[in-house]
C-alpha cells in the first residue's frame, strides 16, 4: 500500500466516525408550543365562560324543564356531559370558524369532526360525508336537520398563523440566544481513529454519551480522562444574551394580539387586576354574547317553530354572572322606588326566575319622586 493510499484510507475511516456520531440534537419546534399555548389560552377562556351558561326553555312566560332542557344542560349524548360537549363545540367554532352538530337516530347531539357542505341558493344546503370520530354516516343531512354554527370572525387558525409569521421569527431568535446563555460547550480531543465494537458502537460515542448524561443529571459530575480522549469545557460570553423577561414580553404580546382578534381585552389576557370589572364587561359583550347569540339563534331556528316562537316560546341562554346581586343592590332599589320597573321585571333582567307573588307585579314609587304639584296639594 502506498503512502497516499494509507492516508486516504485513514481519512475515510475518520470521516465515517464523524458521520456516525450523534453530536447534535434536533431543534425543538417552538412555533408549535407557542401556537398551542395561544389556542389553549384563548379558546380555553371562552369555553370555560360559556359552559357555565344555562340553556332555558321558555313557554307561556314560564321556564320549563323538559327533555330538551336535560339534553342541552346535562347530557347531550351517551358519552359526553354538557360541559365537555360545549367545550368541544366552542373549540371547533372559534378555531375552525364553523361547527356541525347532528342528531343521531336516538336524538343524541353529536359533533361532526369532518363533513362536506354543498351550498345552494334557493334550497337547503346538503351535508354529506359526515364523520363523527371514526364513524362515517352513509346518509346525507339537509340544513333543517342539523345545527350548523358559523363564527362571524375569521378562522382563529388563520389568525394565529399570520401573527406567528412576525412573532415566530423574533421569538425563535430570542430562544436561541437564551439557550446559549448557559450552554455547556465542550470539545473532545481524539488521538488516532477507532473502529466500532462488536455491538456496532463507537468508543468515542459511548464516552460522549456517558459524559453528557453525567453533566445533565448529576450535581457533581466527574469525567475521567481516558487514554486517547481529552474532554474540555469552554465558557461562553453571556453579557449580550437575551433575558427571559424579554421573551415573556414577546410571548404575552403575541397572546394579546390573538385574544384581541376574538374580542378578549388585553387586561384579561395578561392577568392584570386593575379595572377588571370594566374589562370583564367588555369581554362578555364583545366576545361571549356574540357567540351565545349564534348558538341561541340556531337552536331556536331548528327546535322551535315559527308560529311557536312568535307566541313567545324560545330557547334562551342565561349567561354566567360576572357581578354579584349585592353589588347592584342600590341600583335595584332606585329602579323600583322610581316606578320604572316592578319586581318581576328586574328579576328577569337579573336572570332570576319570576315569582307568583303579587307584590312583584306591582309598581312602587317613593314620596321623593312626587311631582311639584302633588307636593303643594298636600
Amino acid at each position: 500500500m502506498g503512502l497516499f493510499d494509507m492516508f486516504k484510507r485513514q481519512n475515510e475511516r475518520v470521516e465515517d466516525i464523524w458521520n456516525d456520531l450523534e453530536l447534535f440534537t434536533d431543534e425543538t419546534e417552538k412555533d408549535v408550543a407557542l401556537k398551542t399555548l395561544a389556542i389553549n389560552t384563548v379558546i380555553g377562556m371562552i369555553a370555560r365562560t360559556i359552559v357555565q351558561s344555562e340553556f332555558r326553555i321558555k313557554k307561556n312566560d314560564d321556564y320549563i324543564k323538559d327533555s330538551m332542557y336535560y339534553k342541552l344542560n346535562i347530557q347531550p349524548n351517551l358519552n359526553q356531559s354538557s360541559a365537555a360537549f360545549w367545550e368541544d363545540v366552542i373549540e371547533k367554532l372559534v378555531y375552525d370558524g364553523e361547527c356541525l352538530i347532528i342528531q343521531s337516530d336516538t336524538k343524541d347531539l353529536l359533533i361532526a369532526t369532518d363533513f362536506y357542505r354543498k351550498e345552494y341558493a334557493v334550497k337547503s344546503d346538503i351535508f354529506s360525508n359526515v364523520v363523527v370520530k371514526d364513524y362515517e354516516f352513509e346518509r346525507s343531512f339537509t340544513r333543517d336537520e342539523v345545527l350548523y354554527l358559523e363564527y362571524g370572525n375569521a378562522k382563529l387558525s388563520t389568525i394565529i398563523d399570520s401573527l406567528f409569521y412576525d412573532y415566530g421569527s423574533l421569538l425563535k431568535r430570542m430562544f436561541e440566544s437564551q439557550l446559549k446563555r448557559n450552554q455547556i460547550r465542550a470539545t473532545v480531543d481524539v488521538e488516532g481513529t477507532f473502529r466500532k465494537d462488536d455491538a456496532g458502537n463507537h468508543p468515542l460515542q459511548t464516552f460522549i454519551n456517558k459524559a453528557y448524561s453525567a453533566i445533565q443529571k448529576q450535581t457533581v459530575a466527574i469525567i475521567p480522562q481516558q487514554k486517547g480522549f481529552t474532554y474540555k469545557e469552554h465558557s461562553t460570553n453571556t453579557s449580550n444574551s437575551q433575558s427571559t423577561d424579554e421573551i415573556e414580553k414577546v410571548t404575552n404580546s403575541y397572546l394579546v394580539q390573538v385574544g384581541q382578534a376574538v374580542g378578549i381585552p388585553p387586561t384579561l389576557m395578561k392577568g392584570d387586576v386593575s379595572d377588571v370589572e370594566a374589562a370583564t364587561r367588555n369581554y362578555m359583550q364583545m366576545c361571549i354574547s356574540p357567540i351565545l347569540k349564534i348558538i341561541s339563534d340556531e337552536l331556536n331556528m331548528q327546535f322551535v317553530s315559527k308560529s311557536n316562537y312568535l307566541k313567545g316560546e324560545k330557547i334562551e341562554i342565561k349567561q354566567v354572572k360576572y357581578r354579584d346581586v349585592f353589588d347592584v343592590a342600590i341600583q335595584i332599589d332606585k329602579l323600583i322606588s322610581s316606578g320604572a320597573f316592578n319586581g318581576n321585571e328586574l328579576r328577569d333582567i337579573l336572570d332570576f326566575d319570576k315569582t307568583n307573588e303579587e307584590i312583584h307585579e306591582e309598581y312602587h314609587i317613593t314620596k321623593n319622586y312626587q311631582t311639584a304639584r302633588e307636593s303643594l296639594e298636600e
